[in-house]
């Protein structure tokens, strides 16, 4: 298998759609079209987004955010996330957008992963998780317009009661990190 051509359909702020020519395994010229933060063909080294697992040393309970979504015509059960800005490292980013979008302070970074992928199949959208300690109160004083986010702090049995409850909506990574949370008391 080989990508024999990248074109860029559209031109868009946050996210394009592009058309991958390549060849399959018996030489079949195939094409494939995805969307991407990028604003040219992949860059497989660079995560395009952070994602925070905050976790709250006064209260020793994990943060997880309640957010609109628009794509969900509702609201989805997170972790604070966003896009690393140019020039910005993924720890800065994960300062920003944490305080951004609930009032907390990163205090400490306990570890991080590579980019890692949740939709191969539609986009090449790559993040990064940050696994952090965090303090401060809540708000939502800081965040854009465009954002309805309530902050919760979870417990471990809260946290299991959580994605329990049916017609919840939840991000991926964020059930994963809940679920193994509520049943081992990790992150």
């Amino acid at each position: 298998m080989r990508i024999t051509r990248v074109e860029k359909i559209t031109d868009l702020k946050h996210l394009n759609l592009f058309s991958m020519e390549y060849r399959d395994r018996k030489e079949q010229e195939k094409t494939w079209v995805y969307a991407s933060r990028k604003k040219i063909a992949p860059d497989p080294d660079r995560a395009d987004a952070v994602v925070v697992v905050p976790f709250h040393v006064r209260e020793e309970k994990l943060v997880v955010i309640k957010e609109f979504r628009v794509v969900l015509g509702g609201y989805q059960y997170g972790f604070p996330a966003g896009l690393v800005d140019p020039g910005e490292d993924l720890i800065q980013a994960g300062k920003r957008e944490l305080f951004e979008e609930t009032g907390l302070k990163l205090t400490r970074v306990l570890g991080k992963s590579p980019p890692v992928y949740s939709s191969s199949g539609m986009t090449d959208e790559s993040v990064s998780l940050i696994h952090a300690e965090c303090e401060g109160a809540p708000s939502s004083r800081f965040n854009e317009d465009s954002e309805d986010i309530e902050v919760m702090m979870l417990s471990r049995e809260e946290a299991g009661s959580l994605i329990k409850e049916p017609g919840l909506k939840f991000d991926v990574k964020t059930w994963i990190i809940l679920n193994t949370y509520a049943s081992k008391g990790i992150l």
